[in-house]
């Protein structure tokens, strides 16, 4: 899949040379209007003067341009044509460079999934329905028991109704069904907050790592909203928990191509055909994790929406990729175990591997937002250990000194509890992710838009902000996009139809302790 995005990146900017060729040509005609009155500008108003006292041709335009002519020809002698040309490839030059820088990319609304609530799971309900499905023994339900106490996830996260039916019903039928509530919920959300219609999309990016039916999820949403046949569409799969953030980066790419459209993002993730029901314990993990989730985000590329209409504009995207180490590319992996079950097994160096990823990821992010002092500091401590070789403790630059919120991927507890640790940050600032996962879930690569979403129904967001949305995943893979709010986001006007938060911000925060045992009694399923 990276092998096919390097080909689309590369087409990108063959097109994208073609298209500023094609807009040099459309503007010659004004670059030579700006070349000539460069060109004439030295005696234009000596001209001019004397044409007001009559002294050129006493009003006729064509004795009064030969004039011009003339007088031009005859101080500047035979380096009139090469001032000429030298203007020309000035202008010429100036015009380039401002149509090559790359156009503002816009956010101009997002929408998350919230699933009925007949698909809320309690953490009791959860393990009742482990253990009627007759594939488990004993030691595998006790220690799912275990890390779903420990998960940090609360008592209404959302199931699919494959796993909380009885028998349980894994199929491709009930896949698409999920699947399809999910898609479908949210681009229509979003199509309607943003009121732009469906035709209006020029680029439409799908990506759901573990389920890829065909005809694809692409055909599926440009079938069921009939947009335009020359719409873009990437379906992105095996891309893990981070490929929300690689999304946003090739959607970002393609609106420096498409002039003047609307691209569509949808991520989620399918849990029906994913959930394990063997007995390998590094698959068991997945189990107590993932949850039914997903979300949609309109981009522009159009000036006319940032001013009053787009919420945020994209500064930067930095993706990091460290699959050429062995131990990267194995740390996550879809397999199956002896018994032939397939599920998905974390190795233990998963928070070694993420780690690592991570560091990489902000030494290449941090001289695009911090500011030169934090940068200093940095490259201070670099020299006296590489090149002095003191022994001081590496610099970890202060990142809340250029970013005001951060929304961290909701992987699992420890994951937010390392990078709190690693990046020095309060619990204010890790709320947003504690709070997805406490009350949504693991939702792969839509977690980050349920963080936004969050931070936008606490009413935290202010004109000007900066949010840092950091996204890990399999390969092994660490993503970074950095956004500006371009307004502020007034809570008030909000409602449940417009953010899934709304119903119960108002209970949110709450204290999420590190064990929290489960009550097995409080829950019993029906005959």
């Amino acid at each position: 899949m990276d092998r096919e995005l390097v080909r689309t990146v590369k087409l990108a900017t063959k097109n994208h040379a073609g298209v500023l060729f094609r807009r040099a040509v459309r503007h010659l005609p004004h670059i030579v209007a700006v070349t000539a009155l460069v060109a004439a500008a030295p005696r234009l108003s000596t001209l001019l003067a004397a044409a007001a006292a009559g002294g050129v041709g006493g009003g006729s335009t064509m004795r009064w341009a030969r004039a011009l002519w003339s007088d031009l020809a005859g101080e500047l002698g035979p380096s009139a044509p090469a001032l000429a040309v030298a203007c020309w490839a000035a202008a010429l030059a100036a015009y380039t460079y401002a149509a090559s820088r790359p156009r503002p990319v816009y956010l101009i609304d997002l929408a998350g999934y919230k699933a009925p609530r007949e698909h809320e799971a309690s953490r009791a309900k959860t393990i009742a329905h482990f253990g009627r499905c007759g594939r488990f023994s004993g030691e595998s339900m006790a220690f799912q028991k275990r890390m779903l106490e420990r998960s940090g996830l609360g008592e209404a996260t959302h199931f699919p109704t494959s796993l909380i039916s009885l028998p349980v019903d894994m199929c491709l039928r009930t896949a698409r069904e999920e699947s399809h509530a999910v898609i479908f919920g949210v681009v229509d959300e979003v199509l309607r907050k943003s009121g732009v219609a469906a035709a209006d999309v020029g680029v439409l990016i799908f990506n759901s790592s573990l389920l890829s039916p065909t005809p694809s999820f692409t055909s599926l949403i440009v079938n069921r909203y009939g947009m335009r046949p020359g719409v873009v569409s990437h379906n992105l799969s095996g891309m893990g928990c981070s490929a929300g953030i690689i999304a946003i980066d090739l959607a970002k790419r393609l609106l420096q191509v498409h002039e003047n459209t609307y691209a569509l993002v949808v991520s989620t993730e399918n849990i029906t055909l994913n959930a394990y029901m063997g007995n390998n314990r590094p698959m068991l993990v997945t189990n107590t994790l993932f949850r039914v989730g997903g979300a949609a985000i309109l981009l522009s590329n159009r000036a006319a929406d940032r001013r009053g209409r787009a919420k945020y504009q994209l500064i930067h995207t930095v993706r990091t990729h460290r699959g050429a180490h062995d131990q990267s590319f194995g740390c996550v992996t879809q397999e199956e175990d002896d018994a032939g079950e397939v599920g998905v097994s974390l190795s233990k160096e998963l928070m070694v591997v993420a780690g690592e990823a991570l560091k990489t990821n902000i030494t290449t992010l941090g001289p695009l937002v911090l500011p030169i002092s934090e940068q200093l500091r940095f490259l201070a401590t670099v020299v006296l250990k590489r090149v002095f070789r003191a022994d001081v403790k590496a610099y970890l630059p202060d990142f809340k000194l250029a970013l005001d919120h951060f929304c961290i991927h909701a992987g699992g507890r420890g994951v937010l509890d390392e990078l709190e640790k690693s990046l020095k940050l309060s619990p204010w600032d890790m709320e947003p992710s504690r709070m997805t996962l406490y009350r949504f879930g693991n939702t792969s690569s839509s977690s980050l838009w349920y963080e936004l979403a969050y931070c936008e129904a606490k009413g935290r967001i202010k004109r000007g902000d900066r949010v840092w949305q950091i996204a890990f995943g399999s390969g092994f893979k660490c993503n970074s996009a950095v956004w500006r709010a371009l307004r502020t986001v007034d809570a008030a006007g909000l409602d449940a139809g417009d953010n899934p938060w709304m119903k119960e911000v108002d209970m949110l925060p709450v204290d999420v302790p590190k064990v929290a045992p489960i009550d097995e009694t409080s829950y019993q399923i029906p005959n």
